[in-house]
C-alpha cells in the first residue's frame, strides 16, 4: 500500500506508514471521494482561469472604444 501522505510503500496490511508514521488505514471510499474532489477542484480552477480571461478581454475591448 502506498502512503497517501508521503507516497512511501508499505505492506498491504499496514495500519501506520513506516516512513512518516501517519495512519494509512483510510477506507477506500474516502480515498475515492478525495480523488473526486481533487478532480472537481482542478476543473473549477480551469473554469476560473477561463472566466478571468474572458473578463480581461471584455475590459480590453471597452478601453479600446
Amino acid at each position: 500500500m502506498t502512503c497517501p501522505y508521503c507516497k512511501a510503500e508499505n505492506a498491504d496490511s499496514a495500519l501506520v506508514c513506516t516512513s512518516c508514521s501517519r495512519d494509512i488505514a483510510v477506507p477506500a471510499t474516502l480515498i475515492a471521494e478525495r480523488d473526486d474532489l481533487l478532480r472537481k477542484r482542478d476543473q473549477l480552477r480551469v473554469e476560473l482561469t477561463q472566466a478571468r480571461d474572458e473578463i480581461e478581454a471584455i475590459m480590453r475591448r471597452r478601453k479600446s472604444r
